[in-house]
């Protein structure tokens, strides 16, 4: 009986085995899937069927084929409208991220140094926003941005400006919504990083004479470096892919890869195209993941 039960449990994975098992069983099921789906789908040719693409291989007299349609990747460097989609996608991305670091490190660093209790508040406060849909926030940009909104309206009230200033459907606006509703994303991996560093440092740097100004950019900024570096991929990789906020508060030279997507999926329904636009979009956004990868193991490797 021993036996058995030894042979068996050699046959069944262990409880370790389970536990690393299920996380690569999960991104195999929605992440690597669908990705091998949709670049076959980038390989092959539009028809005009459901779903509207040819297939890339074919069986039949016991011969197989694999047809790989080259000319959607190519047709993505010569016409100059995704080229400026994704140039376009990777500024509005850096730029709002920088603006979210300039807002949020102030904000991460301001909780850090508060009480206790008033960070719980804090935090809540910078979180509560993101209970809320991101269509119905956007929405309320719209409201708030509009000729006719609040914005205008109280600049005419107190005399600023003599007519509505445009900006809804401008760049300006989609700055706006994005560095709103990404802002949580940078402050809360800083204020994380913050809360932990060491405040004996500060006052031996002042005990020496040091500055405040010197102490804050020559040994808190350094220290933080890792929380910067997470909060700046949680904020730029999904902005470069964004498709809402654009969409919303945008104008006709808004022009960003998420938009583009979703015009030749549904609007053109070009899948090969669309789904090489992903496939080369996708590619793009691993260079900085695995830049901050190699800086967390930097990290874990100073920490052994």
């Amino acid at each position: 009986m021993n036996t058995l039960t030894q042979q068996i449990q050699r046959f069944l994975p262990s409880g370790r085995k389970v536990v690393i098992g299920i996380p690569f069983l999960w991104l195999f099921m929605f992440f690597m899937l669908p990705f091998f789906l949709v670049m076959k789908i980038s390989f092959s040719e539009a028809a005009l069927a459901i779903p509207p693409y040819s297939e890339i291989y074919s069986f039949a007299e016991q011969k197989f084929q694999l047809l790989l349609n080259l000319g959607n990747y190519a047709m993505l460097g010569d016409d100059e409208l995704y080229i400026s989609a994704y140039l376009g996608s990777l500024k509005m991305a850096a730029l709002s991220t920088a603006m979210c670091l300039v807002i949020g490190f102030p904000m991460a660093y301001a909780i850090s140094k508060a009480s206790k209790e008033a960070q719980n508040v804090l935090l809540l406060l910078i979180m509560m926003p993101t209970w809320t849909a991101i269509l119905i926030r956007v929405y309320a940009w719209m409201g708030i941005l509009s000729n006719n909104g609040l914005l205008n309206a109280f600049l005419l009230w107190t005399g600023l400006i003599s007519e509505p200033i445009e900006i809804l459907n401008t760049n300006t606006a989609v700055y706006i919504g994005v560095v709103y509703a990404y802002l949580p994303f940078m402050v809360l991996p800083l204020y994380a990083n913050l809360v932990k560093h060491d405040q004996s440092l500060l006052e031996a740097a002042s005990d020496l004479g040091s500055s405040n100004f010197n102490n804050f950019w020559k040994i808190t900024v350094p220290l933080a470096k890792n929380g910067i570096i997470a909060g700046c991929m949680l904020v730029f990789i999904p902005v470069v892919g964004e498709f809402v906020i654009p969409e919303l508060l945008g104008g006709p030279e808004t022009l960003m890869i998420g938009r583009v997507l979703w015009q030749e999926f549904f609007n053109n329904r070009d899948w090969p195209v669309a789904s090489a636009l992903a496939v080369v979009m996708l590619a793009i956004l691993i260079v900085p993941i695995i830049l901050f990868n190699r800086s967390q193991a930097k990290e874990m490797e100073g920490r052994a």
